[in-house]
């Protein structure tokens, strides 16, 4: 087993790049690197991309993480099914091992991307009613898509949950933050993992395999700077005239302020921010699939 220390990128294919690009861009992300046959999108944090669109029939390729060392990635070689090293495409450059997950869904583990330089992101002092951090400045949100951050966590749609817990829990070291049972308590249907980096802390969740539904891909999660970002983000794309799917509210489990929105080609994606977080310390929480699928505010369906 290793351990990852966050997700580091998503991987799809696209029929048309020029359009692909278009949304990205007004979801927030930028373009960092084009040829005719894949682009690669970053955030304003330092990881030289986050989201790889390749040509080709829509659909999602994959999803990558991060390995905490080089002799985390030379583990992940020796696993059952992996692929050797080898360079990775894309800015940065780096290496990478590819596996494939019990869905099908492609895993790959990267280590030595080099960072891209962090982009200023604006950052706006907010007064509450027992604490004024703003005095004498004038509040005005800026227009135009959310700056995205990074990406926060992966969702998928799995055959057995069982089983594909267990698959990237050996692997990869993933901790339960919070385990959903549809009906009966034993009949766990996802958990909420989180990457072990010790005293560390660290998203509530990177990833969940929710053993419910058709096997496929559910969404990719991106973090924004604050509610304004998720609110001029959310604005921005109601204007260009993109599909929405859920949102705006605040999650029960993990607790983020989200946006969700599909691409052209119907995948989701979602904005988020003010999420929980956890180190290795933190016991794992039980809960029925109706306080998953709830809000504390706001609407998820």
């Amino acid at each position: 087993m290793i351990k990852v220390r966050d997700a580091a990128f998503v991987r799809f294919a696209a029929p048309d790049l020029d359009r692909a690009a278009m949304f990205l861009t007004d979801f927030g992300l930028e373009i960092a690197e084009r040829s005719d046959d894949v682009l690669h999108a970053r955030g304003t944090d330092p990881s030289a991309y986050l989201y790889v669109a390749e040509r080709g029939e829509p659909g999602f390729r994959g999803v990558a993480f991060e390995a905490a060392s080089a002799r985390d990635l030379e583990a992940a070689a020796a696993m059952e099914g992996a692929s050797g090293p080898e360079p990775l495409d894309g800015p940065g450059g780096g290496s990478r091992v590819r596996l494939t997950d019990p869905d099908g869904f492609g895993v790959e583990i990267v280590h030595g991307r080099t960072p891209a330089a962090a982009r200023p992101v604006a950052q706006a002092l907010v007064n509450r009613g027992s604490e004024v951090r703003r005095r004498g400045q004038l509040h005005r949100a800026a227009r135009g898509p959310a700056a995205v951050k990074r990406l926060g966590h992966v969702v998928l749609r799995v055959a057995d949950y069982a089983t594909s817990a267990q698959w990237y829990r050996s692997r990869f070291g993933f901790l339960v933050s919070d385990e959903v049972h549809l009906g009966e308590p034993g009949n766990v249907v996802t958990a909420f993992l989180r990457c072990d980096r010790g005293q560390a802390y660290t998203d509530h969740h990177t990833l969940l395999c929710v053993g419910l539904g058709q096997v496929g891909f559910d969404h990719a999660a991106f973090e924004v700077e604050d509610v304004d970002a998720v609110m001029t983000g959310h604005d921005h794309l109601a204007a260009a005239g993109y599909d929405h799917h859920a949102g705006v509210g605040r999650h029960v489990l993990g607790s983020q302020v989200f946006d969700y929105w599909r691409d052209p080609w119907g995948h989701v994606m979602e904005h988020f921010t003010d999420g929980d977080l956890l180190n290795a310390g933190h016991e794992a929480g039980r809960h029925d699939a109706a306080t998953a699928l709830g809000t504390q505010w706001g609407r998820f369906a």
